[in-house]
């Protein structure tokens, strides 16, 4: 197995560091929200990827889940071969790494992305139906993998759209992004009904590691510029000045914005990369359900 570690860790890196060649050379508007306009005053050209520290972060991230994928699929993929399903994990990883780049910089998802998990999603569809999938007996029918995957997909990409739709409705606020109930959507495809719910696990606890310093620091923030406008000789007009000052930052830059995309691919990651010793903890709780086909 020394030479399925090696091989996994060069690639990784490789394909790490190639993705800051592939963001910097990305159209401008995929990394702009939609309808962008550039005589807008706020206007600001997308951020992109460099060598340190994103693309060493991507290097290292994608070198550590080719390796987890190894690890935990060499019983599953490796020595009982599934090259449909080990084509599908070295594909989805790199741009999972892009839609978190692109999120973190540039407060956008690009749909492009998206199609492409698709895409592998799709692909992952075909090496359930032609090279069996973990999760299911060899006597199930064949349809089962595929509606497994179609639901979870419809179920994900539903799931936020309910959120976003809610929002909006009821607290006149965009709720999740488009970028991310289309990810989701993509994603569904690839995680299938069981995988969803740990993708949705994984993205929600990770999320709130960040989410909670996130909002202590912007409580204290609000409380230094109430302060601030309390000493002021002019409390009116310091209010003003601090409110332009805020709107004239471009939302990408906006310190109290935590982007769910980079969770969402994480917990696709995490699925994509552990699905065999997933599917081992979740049999008995599957059977026991008797939603084990």
């Amino acid at each position: 197995m020394t030479i399925f570690y090696l091989t996994a860790a060069i690639l990784g890196i490789a394909m790490g560091l190639f993705l800051t060649f592939i963001f910097a050379h990305l159209p401008e508007s995929w990394l702009q929200d939609y309808g962008y306009d550039e005589k807008a005053p706020n206007f600001r050209l997308s951020k992109r990827m460099k060598i340190w520290p994103h693309g060493v972060i991507a290097a290292v991230s994608c070198a550590a889940f080719y390796l987890f994928a190894v690890y935990f699929g060499q019983k599953d993929y490796i020595q009982t071969l599934r090259p449909l399903h080990l084509a599908a994990i070295t594909l989805l990883i790199p741009v999972l790494i892009l839609v978190t780049m692109a999120d973190r910089l540039n407060r956008i998802i690009p749909d492009q992305f998206s199609i492409f998990i698709a895409v592998v999603g799709i692909l992952s569809i075909v090496a359930d139906l032609t090279e069996g999938s973990v999760w299911f007996s060899e006597n199930c029918a064949w349809y089962i993998p595929l509606l497994n995957k179609i639901i979870g997909s419809l179920l994900g990409g539903g799931f936020l759209w309910l959120i976003g739709f809610i929002s909006e409705s009821f607290l006149g606020k965009e709720g999740m992004g488009q970028g991310d109930m289309r990810l989701l959507f993509a994603t569904g495809l690839i995680t299938g009904c069981y995988g969803l719910v740990v993708l949705i696990y994984v993205a929600v606890f990770s999320a709130l590691i960040f989410a909670v310093p996130l909002f202590i620091r912007k409580r204290m923030r609000l409380a230094k510029e109430e302060e601030i406008i309390r000493n002021s000789d002019n409390p009116a007009l310091t209010r003003r000045r601090l409110e332009r000052e805020k709107a004239a930052v471009h939302f990408a830059d906006d310190p109290d914005y935590l982007a769910f995309g980079p969770f969402l691919a994480l917990g696709c990651g995490v699925f994509a990369a552990a699905e065999p010793f997933i599917f081992e903890k979740a049999y008995d709780l599957l059977l026991s359900l008797g939603v084990y086909f």
